[in-house]
């Protein structure tokens, strides 16, 4: 059994990315992270709507807090670092970082967030179990 608790994602700045000034738009980091965290449950062997049509789930962002640190900018290589903090019955809590490979082969910190997500049932939209088959790949 595979176990995975920790995940990174390379992400590659593009124009579209950017505002006016060349600079990461507040809010990409966020659809940065979003793509890591999508890409750890595929990783894990799970799409989101499979997930949706078969166990009835889906996993909705609950609460979100971001430190910015420094600028990401055009071009830039990223590597966003996923893992998980807590496991609840119906929640994961992530810790989610994104870094920025320099020319010496260092990475510099540039963003850090807590991320909590939560189980939803696909109608109700209430908070329900994680499914044991995901579960027991995050314990």
């Amino acid at each position: 059994m595979t176990y995975l608790n920790e995940f990174t994602f390379p992400v590659r700045v593009y124009y579209e990315d950017t505002d006016a000034g060349g600079v990461v738009y507040h809010a990409n980091y966020l659809c940065f992270m979003e793509r890591a965290r999508t890409e750890w449950l595929r990783a894990l062997g799970f799409e989101h709507d499979t997930l949706a049509t078969t166990l009835n789930i889906l996993f909705v962002v609950g609460s979100i807090d971001i430190q910015y640190r420094k600028p990401a900018r055009l071009n830039d290589a990223l590597s966003v670092k996923t893992r998980i903090e807590t496991l609840g019955r119906a929640s994961l809590a992530f810790k989610q970082e994104i870094w920025r490979e320099t020319t010496n082969n260092s990475h510099e910190l540039l963003t850090t967030a807590s991320v909590k997500v939560v189980c939803v049932a696909v109608g109700t939209f209430r908070a329900t179990t994680i499914p044991t088959q995901i579960r027991e790949l995050l314990q």
